[in-house]
């Protein structure tokens, strides 16, 4: 199908490419708080809704949804037409108790929003670590993401295109997964879990489900490559599942005795707000983690959650 498209500064180009452009970047700090949204087509934002949305002690499906009425619905993201790609951590082959993969019950209801929105199309599918479909079927998303009305399909090779990241300050280029980024929404949707090497994987470190080729490679410098990554990559809204925490052996786990509940869902538009966010749940300070100081300077989110307009619901 083709993509929708948008017709700005006298040109055919696709929203997603328009936002990643050095045009586009300017234009937008260019806009006056009026511009912006009329020129996407969008309605503005109301001022009183909070950057960042964090509902508590209710059930996966419950709190998703909670947690997006919080920040003024999913029609705020996806519109009538859509095609959107909802990206959860499918990368393990263990049960949802085992917090390793995304909580499928949040799977399932971003997908149910998503078309309740109008969406064309959701597609769900991730680049595993363990057998794809041990993976899918174990953690529940398969079958989750299908009933609710999702597209689910395994990531497949000739889906893989070299893309240059323009603003990459270390990761310059790499084989990108061609139907998330020409997508016309990409919700992010990882699991909270702790991770060897950068500590905590979250929100940016999730983004690395749609990397192709030598992923090993990433984790040298991980700090900035998770940066560039999600500096290039821009998904519309990250929310959050931490239903289940894996603290402990991540991010493969297998022990229930390194899983706590923390029955917790946040969500919000920008991606390093959400991981800071994301590292008080495991007693960490947000600058504990070096991708998110990183991703806060390119603009990807206020880190300092002093200053970030929290709106929080106990269910």
């Amino acid at each position: 199908m083709k993509k929708k498209e948008e017709k700005i500064l006298g040109g055919t180009i696709t929203r997603r490419d328009f936002i990643k452009s050095s045009v586009g970047t300017a234009f937008i700090l260019s806009l006056s708080n009026f511009g912006l949204a009329e020129a996407f087509g969008r309605p503005i934002e109301e001022e009183s809704l909070p950057d960042l949305a964090v509902v508590s002690n209710g059930t996966p499906a419950l709190m998703t949804r909670k947690v997006m009425e919080l920040l003024g619905g999913m029609k705020k993201f996806v519109t009538k037409g859509d095609i959107v790609v909802v990206k959860p951590n499918i990368g393990w082959d263990r049960n949802p108790e085992q917090a390793a993969d995304t909580n499928p019950e949040v799977v399932a209801e971003v997908v149910k929003m998503c078309l309740e929105c109008g969406a064309r199309k959701v597609k769900v599918f991730d680049r595993t670590c363990n057998t794809p479909s041990r993976c899918y079927e174990n953690s529940g998303i398969k079958k989750a993401a299908s009933e609710a009305g999702a597209e689910v399909s395994y990531v497949v090779d000739t889906g893989f295109s070299m893309m240059k990241f323009p603003q990459g300050e270390v990761l310059k280029k790499w084989y990108m997964y061609k139907p998330a980024i020409e997508a016309d929404v990409l919700i992010n949707v990882p699991i909270a879990k702790h991770h060897g090497l950068p500590k905590l994987t979250l929100g940016m470190k999730n983004l690395m489900g749609i990397m192709g080729g030598d992923r090993g490679q990433i984790h040298w410098n991980i700090d900035d490559n998770l940066a560039d990554l999600a500096n290039f990559v821009k998904p519309e809204l990250t929310i959050l599942d931490a239903y289940r925490i894996l603290v402990r052996n991540g991010p493969q786990g297998g022990s229930l005795k390194d899983v706590i509940e923390k029955k917790t869902i946040i969500a919000g538009k920008n991606i390093a707000t959400v991981d800071a966010y994301g590292a008080t749940l495991f007693g960490m300070k947000p600058t504990d983690l070096g991708y998110v100081v990183k991703a806060n300077k390119f603009g990807l989110g206020e880190i300092d959650l002093n200053k970030v307009n929290i709106k929080k619901v106990a269910l």
